[in-house]
C-alpha cells in the first residue's frame, strides 16, 4: 500500500501558557490582544495578531465549571459556619447570597477565557490551520 496523502505535523502549542493568557482575557496566541469585545462576547479575531478566535465552542462548559468551583468554595464555608455558630437563616442569606453571586460573576470571565485558550492550544474546533474536516460543528458564516 502506498499512501500518497501528506500529513503536516504542526508544532505543539504551549497549553499552560494559552490557558494562563485566557485566564486574564488575553489572546492565547500572542498574549497582547483582548479575547473579549463585550462582557462574554468573544472577538472574531485578535486585535493585535489577527488570530481567528471565532472558532471557539465554549458553550455551557464555563458555566458548569463555575458552578462546580463556586459550590466547592461556598458549601464548605456554609457548613462550617452552621456547625460553629448556628446563625438564623436570614444571616445565611445575607452572607452567602452576595458571596455566591460575586464569586460566580467574577469567575465567569477568566473561566471562559481559559477554556478558549485550552481549545486554541489543543487545536480544537477550527483552531487547527490544517482544518478538521471531521468537525461535527463546522464554523457557519452568515452574511450581514
Amino acid at each position: 500500500m502506498n499512501d500518497t496523502t501528506e500529513h503536516t505535523v504542526m508544532p505543539p502549542r504551549d497549553g499552560w501558557l494559552a490557558v494562563r493568557r485566557g485566564l486574564i482575557g488575553m489572546c492565547p496566541a500572542c498574549g497582547r490582544g483582548r479575547i473579549f469585545r463585550a462582557l462574554l462576547k468573544v472577538n472574531d479575531h485578535c486585535p493585535a495578531c489577527n488570530e481567528a478566535l471565532h472558532h471557539h465552542r465554549a458553550d455551557d462548559f464555563p458555566a458548569y465549571l463555575n458552578i462546580v468551583l463556586v459550590g466547592h468554595i461556598v458549601v464548605p464555608l456554609v457548613l462550617a459556619v452552621e456547625m460553629a455558630f448556628s446563625p438564623p437563616y436570614w444571616v445565611h442569606g445575607v452572607i452567602w447570597l452576595p458571596l455566591t453571586l460575586t464569586l460566580a460573576f467574577t469567575l465567569m470571565h477568566p473561566i471562559k477565557g481559559a477554556i478558549i485558550g485550552w481549545q486554541w492550544a489543543m487545536r480544537m474546533h477550527g483552531f487547527d490551520p490544517a482544518g478538521d474536516h471531521n468537525d461535527p460543528h463546522p464554523t457557519v458564516t452568515t452574511s450581514k
